[in-house]
């Protein structure tokens, strides 16, 4: 049963696993959504296609904002540098890898924190994790906290406590199994998400990137197969 709660929300919408998960959420909590993805030069823009069959399924409003991020460079998602493939958990435990793509969660939040207001809603969701991730510094609690903090000194509505600003993140400190688990129960269908970061020209998973084998593992430990596609030699 939903809560009895007909504010506004936009959720980041990536069109992963993550994201459609956390879209699910809040609107089991009652919120009225409207999501928010990104054309920003990304090699897997794939992830666009599934956000859009995802907000379509789930019935909510959807933007996607083309903001170019590939023209700065500096990340394998971005840029013309090889994505890491079959990394050890403790190469994944280890340094930022170059998949990380300079301030992204940032310019997404910055983004999305204009929306809200627009809409009159201080209330943002994002599907930052910080335990099955491959060591991102923006999927951090204190970042998403200091982030926070700076949204209601930045907005009209946070300075004047019209709209104070919750960065929600309900997936934090859970396991990949552990939100596979919540999306299952909530109907998530996550044959329609996509987790890779190197996919074939048809969408395939690679099943080899940091991403896939989070996905894959978090599935495994759910006790479930994975419905995602992925390439015949994964």
């Amino acid at each position: 049963m939903r809560a009895e709660n007909t504010k506004k929300a936009v959720v980041l919408l990536s069109g992963g696993l993550d994201s459609s998960t956390v879209l699910a959420m809040a609107q089991a909590a009652g919120y009225e959504v409207c999501a928010l993805s990104f054309r920003y030069g990304q090699r897997h823009s794939f992830e666009l296609e599934c956000a859009a069959a995802i907000a379509k399924t789930a019935g909510v409003r959807h933007v996607i904002l083309d903001l170019d991020l590939s023209r700065f460079g500096g990340s394998a998602l971005t840029d013309d540098i090889d994505v890491p493939k079959d990394r050890t958990s403790g190469e994944m435990a280890g340094d930022i890898p170059v998949t990380y793509v300079p301030a992204r969660n940032t310019v997404f939040l910055s983004c999305a924190l204009s929306w809200a207001e627009a809409l009159g809603t201080g209330d943002i969701f994002i599907g930052v994790n910080a335990l099955d991730y491959s060591g991102y510094p923006d999927c951090r609690a204190e970042y998403i906290q200091a982030f926070q903090t700076m949204a209601n000194l930045a907005t009209k509505g946070g300075v004047e406590g019209t709209l104070p600003v919750t960065i929600h993140t309900p997936l934090i400190d859970m396991t990949k199994a552990e939100i596979i688990a919540k999306g299952m129960a909530l109907g998530v269908n996550y044959g329609v998400t996509t987790s890779c970061y190197d996919p074939g020209s048809d969408g395939a998973a690679c099943g080899h990137c940091d991403a896939c084998q989070l996905r894959l593992k978090g599935f495994r430990e759910a006790g479930l197969t994975d419905p995602s596609r992925y390439l015949s030699e994964a």
